[in-house]
Order: C-alpha cells, then structure tokens, then sequence
C-alpha cells in the first residue's frame, strides 16, 4: 500500500487551517499545519512534505519567505499559493506569486474541489 502523499498546509486563519486539514485527509492525504512560513519551513525540516499550501499574508513570515525558503532548502517541493487578500492596490500579489515560480495560485474564497484538482495536477 502506498504512503499518502504528503501536504504542508501555511494558513493564519485557525479555523480554515482545520477546515482545509480535514478536507485534505478525507481525501487521502497526510496533512501537517503551521501558522506562519517559519513553522512552515520547520514542519518540512522535520518531515518533507510534497506540496506546499500557503497562504500569503501570514503574521512573523508571510507567504513569500515562505517560497523564498522552499525554493533554496527544498526545490522539489511543489508550491501552491491561496490568498483572499491577492489584490491590493496596484499589487496584484498571487501575479507576484506566480513569477516566483510556483506551480499554482488559487483566489480564496475556492471550493475544496479546486484545490484538490490542483493537487492531483502536481
């Protein structure tokens, strides 16, 4: 039987970092959480993770140290960004996202069917 594979999801917001943990393990997949890039990027020191989920604006280290992080300790790891916040001003922050590199954006509020067909996509 093969291992589930593996998500980190990056959220602030306590009670969509649940909502989205249950979803994703009802699905089949093994989720770790962490509310911010730093436990993000200690999470995967710890246990890699295939894909990271994050969020982009987060307190003590947002959504972009987190991609930062990722890309220089853990290339493979596949990236999606989620934000509600992907506009601001003349920022368009999941455009932004998506030059960094990351494999896929999602504009929240999404349907957790968007995001797992996005998964299976990786």
């Amino acid at each position: 039987m093969n291992e589930p594979r593996r998500i980190l999801l990056a959220e602030d917001d306590a009670d969509l970092r649940l909502a989205l943990k249950l979803a994703l393990e009802a699905a089949g997949y093994a989720v770790e959480i962490a509310a911010n890039a730093q436990e993000a990027l200690a999470a995967q020191r710890r246990q890699p993770a295939h894909v990271l989920v994050t969020d982009i604006f987060m307190p003590e280290g947002d959504g972009f140290e987190a991609i930062d992080g990722f890309r220089r300790e853990f290339p493979a790891t596949r990236i999606v960004v989620v934000s509600g916040g992907g506009q601001r001003g003349k920022a368009d922050y999941l455009a932004v996202a998506r030059l960094a590199g990351v494999e896929a954006t999602l504009q929240k509020p999404f349907e957790i069917e968007t995001l797992l067909e996005t998964l299976r996509g990786l």
